[in-house]
């Protein structure tokens, strides 16, 4: 970042400011953190039914755009409701990144239930979002870039960091990651780009009354291959559950190859950062067997 793109502190009294100088019919409505936070921005409540977003590095500017644009077009296209933008935020002095308004959505993240390894209808719910995400039209939808870190491409876009972090996980393993890894790149989506969601993780699904309620934070989406959707089949399922998520999700084995060197990949990155990761190792487990 250059001293101008320098972020502040974001927190409580940074959103107040900029909300009551750009959007005062907001000015009496109190602002909270979130509970449950996400990497790629810092979330607020305003009041009881908005939220605040703002981008935690400048890495993720681009998405602020794209979720303005195209999440309205979207929602009336999908079985569960998604963040509906309501205000975008201009960078200021004191923050210099656009930022967003959302409706807030209730619900419970998956990440604070537990183990879902076995929820064979939480596995089938997001199947099949999934499957209605990829029928949405993507004609002038963005494809892979910057914006979402290349989701949607083929995986051999991270193919030289892949193959150097294989080694820390030990012979055996690297071994067994490499033949995975020539698998997953042996192939390429030959159909027109699909919509994808781009991080389908347990911090940005929603549950309520034991249900798939809502799934949020569409910043790594885009249109293009699709396989990058189906890492839960590594990173959160295991028996009947991945299975059934396998049959909802449907799709070729070419393309089932790629999402599981999609899942290799930042497993072995994670565990070649942070050793002690046992999620990553969870997954990384997965995967290899």
């Amino acid at each position: 970042m250059s001293a101008a793109e320098t972020l502040p502190e974001i927190d409580a009294a940074l959103v107040r400011r900029l909300v009551d100088a750009q959007f005062p019919r907001w000015r009496d409505l109190p602002i909270r953190r979130v509970e449950h936070d996400g990497w790629d921005n810092r979330t607020f409540r305003l009041g009881e039914e908005l939220s605040v977003r703002l981008p935690s590095a400048p890495g993720y500017r681009e998405q602020v755009a794209k979720e303005q644009r195209w999440l309205p077009v979207l929602a009336p296209l999908l079985p569960l409701p998604i963040p509906q933008p309501v205000a975008e935020g201009a960078p200021t002095e004191d923050y210099p990144l656009p930022w967003s308004v959302y409706r807030w959505l209730p619900g419970t993240p998956v990440v604070l239930l537990g183990d879902v390894s076995r929820d064979v209808a939480l596995a089938e719910a997001i199947g099949a979002f999934l499957v209605a995400l990829r029928a949405a039209p993507a004609e002038g939808a963005p494809a892979p870039g910057t914006h979402n870190f290349f989701r949607g491409a083929p995986p051999e876009v991270y193919g030289e960091e892949a193959l150097a972090a294989f080694p820390v996980l030990g012979a055996g393993a690297a071994s067994r990651a490499e033949a995975l890894w020539a698998e997953a790149t042996a192939s390429r989506w030959e159909g027109a780009p699909v919509w994808f969601h781009g991080d389908v993780a347990p911090g940005n699904l929603l549950t309520r009354d034991g249900r798939l309620s809502a799934v949020i934070d569409f910043g790594t989406s885009g249109a293009g291959d699709p396989a990058c959707d189906l890492v839960p089949a590594w990173t959160m399922f295991d028996g009947a559950a991945r299975d059934a998520f396998r049959r909802v999700v449907g799709l070729d084995d070419d393309t089932w190859a790629r999402a599981r060197g999609w899942a290799l990949w930042k497993a072995a990155i994670t565990v070649r950062d942070r050793s002690g990761d046992a999620e990553a190792r969870a997954t990384l487990a997965r995967i290899l067997r």
